[in-house]
């Protein structure tokens, strides 16, 4: 026996036939010598010896005696993996860490780490929220400050006379010409509406940890619900993008409005819509045909509502946003002319009255955050695009063993339009008479928006 065996911790576990060996790597290798070298000749840092025989324990505490017997050892590689080195009657075989049992499958498992990365994305959007808020607040102000700043200059330089009024002149260019660029960077990516981004974001992937947890808990996952919740992840990831450079922001003044999208779309088998089905799960007729009014309802008042709102809110943003830059250009260049013994007065009394209307416009549009109303309504928008496509593509499904269940889902339509079940039955009777009626449907399909 050597002393530098002194490193070691030798527990006897006779109850479980094993012997756990702690210790250093270099004690360890030192200890390559003795009876239990020979089963291993790596450096360890933790041993699990089995023994197919009870063990028993030596005279001396500090060196155990093993019998010559069959004998295993499993050591983790840090791969991963567990390694089971035997003796030279046994075969070597490779199990990983995480196993599936009887009680948790491997999509269960998955759906748990799918749920960090939920909570991950919530968490990341709500701060950069709430960052791109502090953003709107403070741009808003410094810009006001800097407009409002450069105007009282030229005030005071048209009241001047015989007076050099070259710092004042100065002052004005250069606090007018930093207001218009701050301005062409606020109406570009437009922080209000980033903001709304955000909310949504949160919102949406909040919703769907709820969803994941519901699954776990009263459901049996599969590898199908596993593709689901990771293809609308990836959805609401290209939805709401949190990058502004590289082309990844969303477009803050596209040509018309065009609804938000978070989740995958399904191709519908339109062609089918005339098969036969047959009833069950809760489904019937009646169903099936007070969905299809729902559908219409939400086509013909919600969904053109709300684009007509949101294209009125991008053309007004698109006016202020022109109309902010262009004042605060035109103070900028009234303000060189200052000073000059002709046109000097003018000069300053056109950037003194431009820098205060660029004021107000610069406040109308990011105070009362324009482009957030605008975000709103194609979110809406969306939405009601969602709740459409969720129906139609549950009605193209032939096998009704497929769909959620009837009630079940009337329920979850009746909640997401803030109705009730007798509420949604009537506005359903309503869209059929008044469609054989040929008369427009006075009500909305939701009562929340």
């Amino acid at each position: 026996m050597k002393e530098s065996i002194y490193g070691f911790i030798f527990k006897l576990c006779c109850s479980t036939r094993s012997l756990i060996v702690i210790g250093s790597s270099v004690a360890i290798n030192e200890a390559l010598e003795f009876p239990l070298g020979f089963l291993y000749k790596k450096t360890l840092f933790v041993s699990h010896l089995k023994e197919e025989q009870p063990c028993h324990m030596a005279s001396s505490p500090s060196v155990p005696k093993v019998s010559n017997q069959n004998l295993s050892e499993e050591f983790n590689t840090g791969d991963g993996f567990i390694n089971t080195i035997p003796n030279e009657k046994c075969a070597v075989t490779t199990t990983p860490l995480l196993q599936e049992t009887s009680s948790v499958s491997m999509a269960t498992m998955q759906l748990y780490a799918i749920l960090e990365t939920v909570a991950d994305r919530v968490e990341m959007h709500k701060n950069i929220g709430n960052q791109r808020e502090n953003w709107n607040t403070l741009l808003l102000n410094s810009t006001n400050m800097m407009i409002l700043t450069a105007a009282t200059m030229a005030g005071v330089t048209a009241t001047s006379h015989g007076v050099s009024v070259l710092g004042l002149k100065l002052g004005s260019i250069l606090l007018f010409s930093g207001a218009t660029a701050t301005l062409v960077i606020m109406n570009k990516i437009q922080p209000s509406q980033l903001v709304e981004e955000q909310r949504k974001a949160t919102k949406l992937f909040k919703q769907l940890g709820s969803q994941v947890q519901t699954l776990i808990t009263v459901g049996s996952p599969s590898k199908e619900d596993v593709k689901g919740v990771m293809a609308k992840i990836l959805v609401i990831d290209k939805a709401y993008p949190l990058a502004l450079l590289g082309g990844a922001m969303l477009e803050k003044f596209p040509e018309s409005l065009e609804h938000a999208v978070w989740w995958p779309r399904n191709e519908s088998q339109k062609e089918n819509i005339n098969r036969k089905v047959e009833m069950g799960n809760g489904w019937t007729k009646e169903l099936e045909s007070e969905m299809r009014e729902i559908v219409e309802v939400i086509k013909r008042k919600d969904s053109q509502d709300y684009e007509r709102l949101g294209n009125k809110a991008l053309k007004i943003n698109k006016v202020l946003a022109t109309s902010g830059t262009l004042l605060t250009g035109i103070a900028a260049l009234a303000s060189t002319f200052m000073g000059s013994s002709n046109i000097g007065p003018w000069a300053a009394t056109v950037a003194t009255i431009t820098g205060a209307l660029a004021s107000a416009v610069n406040t109308f549009e990011h105070g009362g955050q324009v482009g957030m109303v605008f975000e709103m309504y194609r979110n809406n928008a969306g939405f009601f695009k969602y709740m459409q496509e969720s129906i139609e593509s549950t009605l193209d499904e032939s096998d009704v063993k497929k769909r959620e269940h009837g009630a079940l889902f009337e329920m979850k339509v009746a909640l997401q339009l803030g109705r009730s079940l007798s509420q949604l039955r009537n506005l359903a009777k309503k869209s059929t008479y008044s469609r054989i009626e040929g008369i427009p449907i006075d009500e909305f399909a939701s009562n929340l928006f």
